[in-house]
Protein backbone atom coordinates (compact mmCIF):
# COMPACT_ATOMS: atom_id res chain seq x y z
CA UNK A 1 0.00 0.00 0.00
CA UNK A 2 1.32 3.38 -0.71
CA UNK A 3 1.86 5.71 1.88
CA UNK A 4 -0.92 8.87 1.56
CA UNK A 5 1.02 12.27 1.02
CA UNK A 6 -2.04 14.07 1.97
CA UNK A 7 -2.41 12.14 5.72
CA UNK A 8 1.17 12.82 6.22
CA UNK A 9 1.67 15.43 9.20
CA UNK A 10 3.36 18.62 8.89
CA UNK A 11 5.38 20.02 11.24
CA UNK A 12 5.28 24.44 11.43
CA UNK A 13 7.62 25.33 14.84
CA UNK A 14 6.79 23.34 17.42
CA UNK A 15 2.91 22.66 16.05
CA UNK A 16 1.83 19.30 14.25
CA UNK A 17 -0.72 19.40 12.30
CA UNK A 18 -2.18 15.64 12.25
CA UNK A 19 -2.65 15.74 8.46
CA UNK A 20 -2.65 18.44 4.98
CA UNK A 21 -6.20 18.41 4.69
CA UNK A 22 -7.07 22.18 6.15
CA UNK A 23 -10.00 24.14 6.62
CA UNK A 24 -10.20 27.29 5.10
CA UNK A 25 -11.62 30.25 6.78
CA UNK A 26 -15.14 30.72 5.61
CA UNK A 27 -17.31 33.92 6.70
CA UNK A 28 -20.23 32.69 9.15
CA UNK A 29 -22.06 36.44 9.53
CA UNK A 30 -23.66 35.15 12.42
CA UNK A 31 -22.57 37.76 15.65
CA UNK A 32 -25.83 38.65 15.82
CA UNK A 33 -25.67 40.43 18.55
CA UNK A 34 -22.66 42.80 16.39
CA UNK A 35 -20.61 42.43 19.31
CA UNK A 36 -17.80 40.34 17.61
CA UNK A 37 -18.53 37.33 19.82
CA UNK A 38 -18.61 33.61 19.07
CA UNK A 39 -21.51 31.54 19.87
CA UNK A 40 -22.72 27.93 19.82
CA UNK A 41 -22.77 28.23 15.76
CA UNK A 42 -19.12 28.92 15.73
CA UNK A 43 -18.59 26.61 18.27
CA UNK A 44 -20.46 24.01 16.33
CA UNK A 45 -19.49 25.06 12.93
CA UNK A 46 -15.62 24.74 13.66
CA UNK A 47 -16.06 21.66 15.96
CA UNK A 48 -17.66 19.31 13.27
CA UNK A 49 -14.29 20.06 11.47
CA UNK A 50 -11.83 18.81 13.68
CA UNK A 51 -14.29 16.04 14.82
CA UNK A 52 -14.29 15.31 11.45
CA UNK A 53 -10.56 14.56 10.94
CA UNK A 54 -9.20 18.08 9.57
CA UNK A 55 -5.41 18.65 10.71
CA UNK A 56 -6.21 22.64 10.92
CA UNK A 57 -9.20 24.20 12.07
CA UNK A 58 -8.79 28.19 11.21
CA UNK A 59 -11.09 30.06 12.38
CA UNK A 60 -13.15 32.80 9.83
CA UNK A 61 -11.81 36.50 9.39
CA UNK A 62 -12.06 37.63 12.59
CA UNK A 63 -11.31 41.08 13.27
CA UNK A 64 -8.95 43.19 15.00
CA UNK A 65 -10.65 46.16 15.47
CA UNK A 66 -14.95 47.06 15.24
CA UNK A 67 -14.34 49.33 12.35
CA UNK A 68 -12.35 46.40 10.75
CA UNK A 69 -15.07 43.77 10.37
CA UNK A 70 -16.52 43.29 7.11
CA UNK A 71 -19.93 43.22 8.33
CA UNK A 72 -21.71 44.14 11.60
CA UNK A 73 -22.32 40.37 11.80
CA UNK A 74 -18.69 39.37 11.99
CA UNK A 75 -16.62 38.10 14.49
CA UNK A 76 -13.84 39.34 16.61
CA UNK A 77 -10.60 39.33 19.06
CA UNK A 78 -10.12 43.23 20.10
CA UNK A 79 -11.29 42.59 24.06
CA UNK A 80 -11.29 40.00 26.58
CA UNK A 81 -14.93 38.93 26.27
CA UNK A 82 -14.29 37.65 22.96
CA UNK A 83 -10.92 35.86 23.74
CA UNK A 84 -12.75 34.09 26.66
CA UNK A 85 -15.81 32.81 24.63
CA UNK A 86 -12.96 31.62 22.51
CA UNK A 87 -11.25 29.58 24.57
CA UNK A 88 -13.77 27.04 24.84
CA UNK A 89 -13.97 26.64 21.18
CA UNK A 90 -10.42 26.08 20.35
CA UNK A 91 -10.18 23.86 23.83
CA UNK A 92 -13.15 21.49 21.87
CA UNK A 93 -10.58 21.60 18.80
CA UNK A 94 -7.97 20.85 20.38
CA UNK A 95 -9.38 17.85 22.41
CA UNK A 96 -10.14 16.37 19.20
CA UNK A 97 -6.94 15.89 18.12
CA UNK A 98 -6.67 19.19 15.36
CA UNK A 99 -4.86 22.07 15.67
CA UNK A 100 -6.78 25.61 16.39
CA UNK A 101 -5.97 28.65 14.00
CA UNK A 102 -7.42 32.30 13.48
CA UNK A 103 -7.14 33.99 10.88
CA UNK A 104 -6.85 37.76 11.82
CA UNK A 105 -8.25 40.47 9.39
CA UNK A 106 -9.60 43.86 8.80
CA UNK A 107 -11.68 44.69 6.01
CA UNK A 108 -10.36 48.17 5.04
CA UNK A 109 -12.77 49.87 2.18
CA UNK A 110 -14.43 46.50 2.19
CA UNK A 111 -15.46 47.03 5.28
CA UNK A 112 -19.50 47.51 7.15
CA UNK A 113 -21.33 45.44 4.66
CA UNK A 114 -24.69 43.76 4.86
CA UNK A 115 -24.12 40.06 5.12
CA UNK A 116 -24.22 38.08 1.77
CA UNK A 117 -28.11 36.54 2.24
CA UNK A 118 -29.28 40.26 3.08
CA UNK A 119 -31.52 41.56 0.96
CA UNK A 120 -29.78 44.71 0.49
CA UNK A 121 -26.19 44.56 -0.65
CA UNK A 122 -23.31 46.99 -0.44
CA UNK A 123 -22.37 49.19 1.93
CA UNK A 124 -24.03 49.79 5.59
CA UNK A 125 -25.09 52.94 6.66
CA UNK A 126 -24.50 54.70 10.19
CA UNK A 127 -28.22 54.79 10.78
CA UNK A 128 -28.14 50.82 10.59
CA UNK A 129 -24.75 49.75 12.62
CA UNK A 130 -22.53 50.89 10.25
CA UNK A 131 -19.10 53.18 10.20
CA UNK A 132 -16.92 54.78 7.87
CA UNK A 133 -14.62 53.05 6.32
CA UNK A 134 -10.47 53.06 5.89
CA UNK A 135 -8.48 52.04 3.23
CA UNK A 136 -4.88 52.89 2.18
CA UNK A 137 -6.15 55.60 -0.71
CA UNK A 138 -9.84 57.01 -0.81
CA UNK A 139 -10.69 55.06 -3.24
CA UNK A 140 -14.23 52.98 -3.38
CA UNK A 141 -14.29 49.35 -4.25
CA UNK A 142 -17.49 49.12 -6.88
CA UNK A 143 -20.66 49.53 -5.17
CA UNK A 144 -19.56 50.47 -1.69
CA UNK A 145 -19.34 53.87 0.07
CA UNK A 146 -15.72 55.59 -0.35
CA UNK A 147 -13.11 54.85 2.10
CA UNK A 148 -11.42 57.69 4.22
CA UNK A 149 -7.79 57.83 3.24
CA UNK A 150 -5.14 56.32 6.05
CA UNK A 151 -2.88 58.56 7.72
CA UNK A 152 0.71 57.64 7.83
CA UNK A 153 0.58 58.24 11.79
CA UNK A 154 -2.38 55.67 11.98
CA UNK A 155 -0.71 53.04 10.57
CA UNK A 156 1.48 52.17 13.95
CA UNK A 157 -2.29 51.57 15.55
CA UNK A 158 -3.20 49.14 12.83
CA UNK A 159 -0.24 47.18 13.35
CA UNK A 160 -0.23 47.71 17.05
CA UNK A 161 -4.17 46.12 16.86
CA UNK A 162 -2.62 42.86 15.06
CA UNK A 163 -0.06 42.58 17.72
CA UNK A 164 -2.65 42.77 20.60
CA UNK A 165 -5.33 40.48 18.50
CA UNK A 166 -2.20 37.52 18.67
CA UNK A 167 -2.02 38.03 22.04
CA UNK A 168 -5.60 37.33 22.76
CA UNK A 169 -5.42 34.64 20.21
CA UNK A 170 -2.47 32.66 21.94
CA UNK A 171 -3.89 33.49 25.76
CA UNK A 172 -7.31 31.82 24.23
CA UNK A 173 -5.17 28.37 23.11
CA UNK A 174 -5.29 29.05 19.25
CA UNK A 175 -2.02 27.19 18.28
CA UNK A 176 -1.75 28.64 14.14
CA UNK A 177 -2.31 32.59 13.54
CA UNK A 178 -2.88 33.91 10.07
CA UNK A 179 -2.78 37.17 8.51
CA UNK A 180 -5.40 38.22 5.97
CA UNK A 181 -3.98 39.90 3.23
CA UNK A 182 -5.88 38.93 0.51
CA UNK A 183 -9.31 39.18 -1.06
CA UNK A 184 -9.49 42.53 -1.45
CA UNK A 185 -9.26 43.60 2.64
CA UNK A 186 -6.97 46.20 4.04
CA UNK A 187 -3.72 44.33 3.53
CA UNK A 188 -3.97 43.41 0.50
CA UNK A 189 -5.40 47.08 -0.71
CA UNK A 190 -1.72 48.24 0.54
CA UNK A 191 -0.12 45.38 -1.79
CA UNK A 192 -2.03 46.27 -5.15
CA UNK A 193 -1.30 49.07 -7.41
CA UNK A 194 -5.22 49.00 -8.06
CA UNK A 195 -6.01 50.83 -4.78
CA UNK A 196 -2.87 52.11 -3.40
CA UNK A 197 -1.79 55.39 -4.42
CA UNK A 198 0.02 56.67 -1.75
CA UNK A 199 2.85 58.90 -2.60
CA UNK A 200 4.73 58.05 1.07
CA UNK A 201 6.53 55.70 2.21
CA UNK A 202 3.10 53.37 2.01
CA UNK A 203 2.96 53.57 -1.51
CA UNK A 204 4.57 53.06 -5.05
CA UNK A 205 7.26 50.60 -4.74
CA UNK A 206 6.61 47.11 -3.98
CA UNK A 207 8.73 47.71 -1.51
CA UNK A 208 7.12 50.42 0.23
CA UNK A 209 3.62 48.81 -0.69
CA UNK A 210 4.42 45.93 1.15
CA UNK A 211 5.42 47.42 4.25
CA UNK A 212 2.64 47.16 6.36
CA UNK A 213 1.89 44.00 6.07
CA UNK A 214 6.10 43.25 6.77
CA UNK A 215 5.48 45.51 10.18
CA UNK A 216 2.75 43.28 10.80
CA UNK A 217 3.96 39.83 10.68
CA UNK A 218 7.60 41.07 12.86
CA UNK A 219 5.14 42.31 15.35
CA UNK A 220 2.68 39.35 14.97
CA UNK A 221 6.05 36.86 15.33
CA UNK A 222 7.56 39.00 18.37
CA UNK A 223 4.23 38.46 20.66
CA UNK A 224 3.51 34.63 19.76
CA UNK A 225 7.20 34.07 20.62
CA UNK A 226 9.26 31.67 18.21
CA UNK A 227 7.19 28.11 18.67
CA UNK A 228 4.11 29.03 17.16
CA UNK A 229 2.79 28.82 13.45
CA UNK A 230 2.48 31.70 11.66
CA UNK A 231 0.36 31.60 8.14
CA UNK A 232 0.07 34.67 5.73
CA UNK A 233 -3.32 34.26 3.42
CA UNK A 234 -2.50 36.16 0.20
CA UNK A 235 -4.33 37.02 -3.49
CA UNK A 236 -2.37 35.51 -5.66
CA UNK A 237 -3.42 37.59 -8.91
CA UNK A 238 -6.23 40.34 -8.93
CA UNK A 239 -6.81 38.61 -12.16
CA UNK A 240 -6.73 42.31 -13.97
CA UNK A 241 -3.87 43.76 -16.25
CA UNK A 242 -1.39 46.17 -13.88
CA UNK A 243 -2.84 44.96 -10.70
CA UNK A 244 -1.23 42.43 -7.74
CA UNK A 245 0.19 39.30 -9.64
CA UNK A 246 1.93 35.97 -8.71
CA UNK A 247 5.14 37.31 -8.83
CA UNK A 248 4.98 40.19 -6.56
CA UNK A 249 3.05 37.73 -4.06
CA UNK A 250 6.11 35.52 -4.73
CA UNK A 251 8.28 37.93 -3.32
CA UNK A 252 6.26 39.53 -0.80
CA UNK A 253 6.22 36.26 0.41
CA UNK A 254 9.74 35.53 0.43
CA UNK A 255 10.28 39.08 2.71
CA UNK A 256 7.32 37.41 4.85
CA UNK A 257 9.20 34.69 5.56
CA UNK A 258 12.05 36.55 6.74
CA UNK A 259 9.67 38.26 8.72
CA UNK A 260 9.02 34.95 10.88
CA UNK A 261 5.95 33.82 8.79
CA UNK A 262 6.16 29.48 8.06
CA UNK A 263 3.16 28.81 5.56
CA UNK A 264 1.75 30.95 2.81
CA UNK A 265 -2.20 30.47 1.94
CA UNK A 266 -2.59 31.27 -1.48
CA UNK A 267 -5.92 32.05 -2.60
CA UNK A 268 -7.09 35.02 -5.12
CA UNK A 269 -9.10 38.04 -6.65
CA UNK A 270 -10.98 40.20 -3.97
CA UNK A 271 -10.13 43.42 -4.62
CA UNK A 272 -11.84 44.31 -7.86
CA UNK A 273 -14.44 43.28 -10.53
CA UNK A 274 -12.48 40.78 -12.74
CA UNK A 275 -13.13 38.11 -15.29
CA UNK A 276 -11.85 34.48 -13.31
CA UNK A 277 -11.37 31.45 -14.99
CA UNK A 278 -12.96 29.19 -12.20
CA UNK A 279 -12.77 25.71 -12.51
CA UNK A 280 -11.52 22.62 -10.58
CA UNK A 281 -7.96 23.27 -8.50
CA UNK A 282 -7.90 26.73 -10.83
CA UNK A 283 -6.16 28.44 -7.90
CA UNK A 284 -3.29 25.60 -7.30
CA UNK A 285 -0.91 26.75 -9.94
CA UNK A 286 -0.49 29.97 -7.94
CA UNK A 287 -0.08 28.59 -5.12
CA UNK A 288 2.71 26.41 -7.55
CA UNK A 289 4.45 29.55 -8.45
CA UNK A 290 4.86 30.95 -4.95
CA UNK A 291 6.34 27.87 -3.67
CA UNK A 292 9.03 27.52 -6.60
CA UNK A 293 9.98 31.38 -6.82
CA UNK A 294 9.95 32.21 -3.10
CA UNK A 295 11.16 28.60 -1.87
CA UNK A 296 8.18 28.74 1.02
CA UNK A 297 5.86 26.14 2.23
CA UNK A 298 2.10 26.73 0.65
CA UNK A 299 -1.29 25.51 1.16
CA UNK A 300 -3.53 25.61 -2.08
CA UNK A 301 -7.33 26.28 -2.25
CA UNK A 302 -9.83 26.76 -4.68
CA UNK A 303 -13.02 23.68 -6.07
CA UNK A 304 -10.70 20.91 -4.58
CA UNK A 305 -13.60 18.38 -4.08
CA UNK A 306 -12.12 14.45 -3.70
CA UNK A 307 -10.02 13.01 -2.09
CA UNK A 308 -8.21 11.93 -5.36
CA UNK A 309 -7.27 16.11 -6.38
CA UNK A 310 -6.38 16.76 -2.72
CA UNK A 311 -4.41 13.90 -2.94
CA UNK A 312 -2.55 14.75 -6.29
CA UNK A 313 -1.91 18.21 -4.85
CA UNK A 314 0.19 17.58 -2.15
CA UNK A 315 1.80 13.98 -3.38
CA UNK A 316 3.24 16.00 -6.91
CA UNK A 317 4.57 18.77 -4.51
CA UNK A 318 2.53 21.73 -6.05
CA UNK A 319 1.78 22.52 -2.28
CA UNK A 320 1.97 21.32 0.81
CA UNK A 321 -1.46 21.39 1.93
CA UNK A 322 -4.57 21.72 1.00
CA UNK A 323 -7.35 24.58 2.18
CA UNK A 324 -11.49 23.14 1.88
CA UNK A 325 -14.20 25.17 2.36
CA UNK A 326 -17.08 24.89 0.33
CA UNK A 327 -16.68 21.08 0.30
CA UNK A 328 -16.32 20.70 3.88
CA UNK A 329 -19.57 22.86 4.53
CA UNK A 330 -21.46 20.15 2.46
CA UNK A 331 -19.17 17.21 4.16
CA UNK A 332 -17.82 17.80 7.43
CA UNK A 333 -15.75 14.62 7.57
CA UNK A 334 -14.27 14.81 4.40
CA UNK A 335 -10.63 14.40 5.66
CA UNK A 336 -12.36 10.78 7.56
CA UNK A 337 -13.62 9.77 4.24
CA UNK A 338 -10.73 10.66 2.22
CA UNK A 339 -8.72 8.73 4.61
CA UNK A 340 -10.36 5.75 3.81
CA UNK A 341 -10.89 6.23 -0.21
CA UNK A 342 -6.86 6.58 -0.27
CA UNK A 343 -6.04 3.84 1.98
CA UNK A 344 -4.70 5.69 4.68
CA UNK A 345 -4.45 4.55 8.14
CA UNK A 346 -5.51 7.01 10.92
CA UNK A 347 -6.24 6.74 14.39
CA UNK A 348 -8.37 9.96 15.11
CA UNK A 349 -11.92 8.31 13.52
CA UNK A 350 -13.73 9.61 16.76
CA UNK A 351 -14.38 6.50 19.55
CA UNK A 352 -18.72 7.55 19.33
CA UNK A 353 -18.22 7.25 14.90
CA UNK A 354 -16.41 4.18 14.56
CA UNK A 355 -19.12 1.94 13.76
CA UNK A 356 -19.95 3.77 10.97
CA UNK A 357 -16.08 3.80 9.83
CA UNK A 358 -15.68 1.56 6.08
CA UNK A 359 -14.25 -1.77 6.79
CA UNK A 360 -11.47 -2.62 4.73
CA UNK A 361 -11.88 -5.57 1.99
CA UNK A 362 -10.33 -8.52 3.69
Amino acid sequence: MTESALFRPLALRSVTLRNRVWVAPMCQYSADEHDGMPSDWHLVHLGSFAIGGAGLVLTEATAVSPEGRISPEDLGIWNSEQQAVFSRITAFIRAQGAAAGIQLAHAGRKASTYRTWSEVQGTVPESEGGWPTVAPSAVAFDGYERPRALEADELPGIVDDFRAAARRAVDAGFEVIEVHAAHGYLLHQFLSPLSNERTDAYGGSLENRARLLLEIVRAVRAEIGDDLALLVRFSGTDWVEGGWDAEQTATVAGWAAEAGADLFDISSGGLVPASIPVGPLYQVPLATEVKERAGVAVSAVGLITTAQEAEGVVASGRADAVMLARELLRDPHFPLRAAGELGAEIDYWPAQYLRARPRRPR
